[in-house]
């Protein structure tokens, strides 16, 4: 009879455990079931990942059960069972009903703490995975090896590389059977399940946007897909948490060019200042791209007209080339992009005409300052993924170019810049000020020195609108905004942010 017990009690404990398990799981998720970072998520946010209360907030990209997602789920189950097995063989050797309020402790812990219990579990399944990990990566690696016939194009930098990335897809889809890599794949087991299950025989040209969060990564990922040409977009501060200086995105950021072979071409954005140094001193074919100093580029754009329908501008080479070009795509910094797409087009010997045709058959790239029609007169921008300095101030520049109408900003300010991230976040603030009618924060605690930043400007308080998510920003903009009013949404956090 005790035994019946026991093993009833077990099974309604990992019920429950079940159901409230799930949240640490999609947080896990959220961190790439990194350990280290779901722990650090932990530290940082006890008050959720703690609570019994269920979060009342909007989930803006729920948990998906992979087949990663489902081993992890069963390992926390089996792990959680284990635990409490314990006291209950305990019990049931020596009879002793104190151990009943032992088990039922044991489960109050284990229901509680289960955040702890979901990281024990990539603690132990990280092992597992690496392997698994490691069969994809090196599968995808002989498929791309046996390729010889294939033409690779990899992309990187800090910003830029996935509006980039759709660009050189759509110029080269002239001439060439193209595979992107969709969204933002950019991790090895993204590029490797893209490889092995999406990449055939008929591909001429594969896209790779390689991505980045640590020094090694870029190697890791350019290893796999052994890119020809390498595209260096941007770089500036982004995931400073982990890069902690400058001086270490350069480096990780130029293991593509490193990886080239002897034979291959890096393309270089030799605007930004850093980029500039790493192609300064790369001795492989190189071809520089930019808006400025174009004595010294092989690409640049010239006559520049930017509206709030999109730009022309004329593309120039060194060898006094030159030709129109007209692009849907807002802001000057998608000209830079367009560049990079004309160089890789260059490089692999499209004409100035079939350049110019590409481009014009450019579309914007969802959330990366797209025009989206509410439906109700009022313009919308989104261009909420994942602000950086340089993006901000690039969004707030196509917001300005919008001759009627009132200008609201929706934003909850920009996110891992490190010790750098108030000042920027301030900074942006004074920009706003300078440009929007309206500001809409989400986040009280977050948006705190953008906020500060507005104050510099003398701006109108009664103007500024703090909210908690963005459902009430969407009822904010109902009361304020008005047909020909334009609504820029800079900036959307990921779940497993808070304030």
């Amino acid at each position: 009879m005790d035994i019946l017990i026991i093993i009833l009690l077990i099974a309604v404990a990992i019920k429950l455990i079940s159901t409230r398990s799930k949240y640490s799981l999609h947080m896990a998720q959220l961190e790439g079931y990194d350990p280290e970072l779901f722990k650090k998520w932990i530290e940082n946010n006890k008050d959720k990942a703690f609570s019994l209360q269920k979060s009342n907030q909007p989930i803006k990209k729920p948990l998906v059960f992979t087949q990663r997602a489902t081993r992890l789920f069963k390992a926390n189950l089996f792990l959680n069972g284990l635990i409490l097995l314990v006291p209950s063989i305990i019990y049931l050797s020596t009879k002793n009903v104190i151990l009943y309020i032992v088990i039922l402790i044991v489960f109050y812990l284990l229901y509680n703490f289960q955040s702890l219990i979901m990281y024990m579990s990539t603690v132990i399944m990280k092992p597992v995975e690496d392997k698994i990990n490691m069969g994809f990566y090196v599968s995808a690696q002989k498929k791309i090896e046996a390729r010889e016939d294939l033409n690779v194009i990899g992309i990187t930098g800090s910003f830029g590389k996935t509006s980039t990335k759709f660009i050189v897809g759509t110029i080269l889809s002239q001439k060439f059977n193209v595979l992107n890599t969709p969204e933002s794949y950019n991790t090895p087991m993204g590029l490797s399940k893209v490889i092995n299950n999406d990449l055939n025989s008929d591909h001429e040209v594969f896209v790779a946007e390689l991505g980045a969060k640590v020094i090694g990564e870029i190697r890791e990922v350019a290893q796999l897909v052994q890119p020809k040409i390498g595209v260096l977009t941007n770089i500036g501060p982004t995931h400073m948490e982990t890069f902690k200086n400058i001086e270490n995105i350069m480096k990780t950021k130029y293991e593509l060019i490193e990886e080239l072979p002897t034979d291959g071409v890096a393309i270089f954005n030799y605007d930004n200042e850093h980029i500039k140094k790493l192609a300064d001193k790369t001795f492989k074919e190189k071809i520089l791209y930019g808006l400025e100093e174009t004595e010294k580029l092989n690409l640049y754009a010239d006559n520049i007209v930017v509206s709030e329908l999109g730009s022309t501008f004329t593309l120039k080479d060194d060898k006094g080339n030159s030709v129109e070009c007209t692009t849907k795509l807002l802001g000057k910094h998608n000209i830079s992009n367009l560049l990079a797409g004309a160089s890789v087009a260059l490089a692999l010997g499209f004409s100035f005409e079939d350049i110019s045709k590409g481009i014009a058959k450019v579309e914007p790239v969802e959330h990366r300052l797209n025009i989206i029609n509410s439906g109700s007169g009022v313009i919308v921008i989104d261009d909420a993924f994942n602000s950086n300095p340089i993006g901000t101030k690039a969004a707030l520049d196509v917001l300005g170019q919008f001759k009627e109408g009132k200008k609201i900003i929706v934003t909850p300010g920009m996110i891992e810049l490190g010790e750098m991230e108030e000042a920027a976040n301030r900074e942006f603030g004074v920009n706003i000020g300078k440009v929007c009618d309206y500001v809409i924060l989400v986040g009280e605690k977050r948006t705190i020195p953008i906020y500060e930043g507005l104050m510099e400007t003398n701006y109108n308080k009664d103007n500024i609108f703090v909210v908690n998510n963005l459902d009430e920003a969407s009822v904010q903009i109902g009361k304020i905004a008005k047909p020909k009013d334009v609504v820029l949404f800079e900036n959307d956090l990921p779940d497993n942010y808070s304030e």
